[in-house]
């Protein structure tokens, strides 16, 4: 067989469902327990990386609620959160009203810009260092600290906590979302937390009927997510709880294309050659190692499903699933011979875990007793939304020309140093973003642009 986008080949690591979750090490449990004992003490009440336990006394309900992503991708999420009608506002039955499910809510969002792709960090052995970012994450959306611009000498503290959080990264809940659990109980808090790959897993489980013939469910993610096996382990879990046949689950672990869609120049062009690398080549480069890795391990089933694993994929769902339908079609030996048209079903079912996060968060509330209703009104009065920058104090060398963290910092660092921001958080303006992505949630979430655009 010829092979197929030869130039793009290079650019992909391919994950099948073959990795084991990473263990917890001695240095894992020592970073939950350092940030666990740092973030409430009291003479630590302003430092980064804090909160104070006061402001979780009494009702809840008027606070905001947080989300948070290692980028913009977890806009997605939020766009499914606000655009929610699949439940009746006054008797909470699971039936459409004709009104958005979160209309009295409002939301503080945080983009971790400066960090990302977290799918990253674990190819580079740097789990841990990622526990600590997702840990970090938390305790912004829980304490009031925040600046206000890049260049600001002092921080303020007048971001209001968060009242539950939704975990708005497919890799974060891979690696962070029982650290953050576990770190919430320990601290008393009355918040909970909502991760993307439950909600997934259980969307995969929902379009299984136990009359289905066997199938493939192919899992398109961030490396990170894919060597947590996070995904298959939940779905085996959820489907084999239902009393259904579990399915075949394979992955691909894309290394470019989250940060492709965030139009990081790291990205945004080829470095194996002087042309430009655009985010269809890199979907075609990810869905042809999937199906070509999955065609040399002997299939019998048809691949049927495709988990939108991470959150920026459903930004581009349209190419991706353009792009399965030019390979079932491709006729790679001009022979008349289709390779690859008994292995991807001609009608592909797609699961955007973002939906499935929106309705378990209004179970949650509900259930909680934190909805806000419409004789209520909360402390915040629109969304709000943040983006980590890099320190002003963090010297060049290690920094690129467009002032990023270079790649050689950003992955090299050590856990523990939790009064060290070699990034801050900041709110985040659209002409902060790149262009690519200002167009993207301009022309794909509407809602979220309505409220980041004011």
């Amino acid at each position: 067989m010829k092979p197929i986008l030869p130039l793009l080949m290079l650019l992909s690591i391919p994950h099948l469902a073959t990795a084991n979750a990473v263990a917890d090490s001695p240095e894992t449990t020592q970073v939950l327990d350092t940030i666990i004992v740092h973030a409430t003490q009291p003479t630590n009440s302003d430092a980064p990386f804090s909160f104070d336990k006061s402001d979780y006394q009494g009702d809840l309900t008027k606070l905001p609620i947080g989300v948070f992503d290692s980028g913009i991708g977890g806009l997605t999420v939020l766009e499914a959160i606000l655009s929610l009608d699949a439940f009746n506002n006054d008797n909470l039955r699971p039936e459409a009203d004709g009104r958005p499910d979160f209309a009295n809510e409002r939301f503080i969002y945080l983009g971790d810009q400066a960090n990302m792709p977290y799918g990253n960090y674990a190819a580079r052995r740097k789990e841990d260092y990622l526990r600590e970012l997702i840990l970090k994450d938390t305790l912004f959306l829980l304490g009031k600290r925040s600046f206000d611009m890049p260049t600001s000498t002092k921080p303020r503290f007048d971001k209001p906590p968060v009242k539950a959080i939704v975990i708005a990264c497919n890799t974060a809940t891979a690696y962070g979302l029982e650290d953050v659990r576990q770190a919430i109980q320990k601290w008393g808090i009355p918040v909970f937390v909502v991760g993307v790959v439950e909600a997934g897993a259980r969307g995969v489980n929902e379009l299984i009927s136990p009359t289905d013939a066997p199938s493939t469910i192919a899992i398109m993610a961030t490396v990170g997510t894919c060597a947590s096996n996070a995904y298959p382990k939940a779905i085996d879990r959820v489907t084999g709880l239902a009393g259904k046949r579990i399915p075949t689950v394979i992955q691909q672990g894309s290394v470019a294309l989250a940060g492709a869609i965030e139009g990081d120049p790291a990205f945004v062009k080829n470095p194996h050659g002087s042309n430009s690398a655009t985010i269809a080549d890199y979907i075609q480069n990810d869905v042809t190692s999937l199906v070509e890795n999955y065609r040399q391990s002997g299939p019998k089933e048809p691949i049927k499903m495709v988990v939108l694993g991470c959150t920026h994929f459903p930004l581009v769902e349209e190419e991706i699933l353009k792009a399965f339908e030019r390979l079932r079609t491709m006729d790679s030996n001009n022979d008349g011979k289709l390779p690859y048209q008994q292995l991807v079903a001609e009608h592909l079912q797609v699961v955007d875990p973002a939906k499935l996060v929106a309705k378990e968060l209004f179970r949650r509330l509900a259930a909680d007793r934190l909805r806000l209703t419409g004789t209520q009104a909360s402390i915040l009065k629109e969304d709000s939304f943040y983006m980590s920058v890099p320190s002003p104090n963090v010297a060049a060398s290690l920094k690129t020309t467009n002032g990023d963290l270079t790649v050689e910092h950003k992955y090299g660092r050590e856990t523990g140093k939790l009064y060290v921001e070699d990034t801050r958080v900041v709110p985040m303006r659209v002409e902060m973003l790149p262009e690519s992505s200002r167009k993207l949630i301009q022309n794909r979430l509407p809602q979220v642009w309505k409220r980041l655009g004011k």
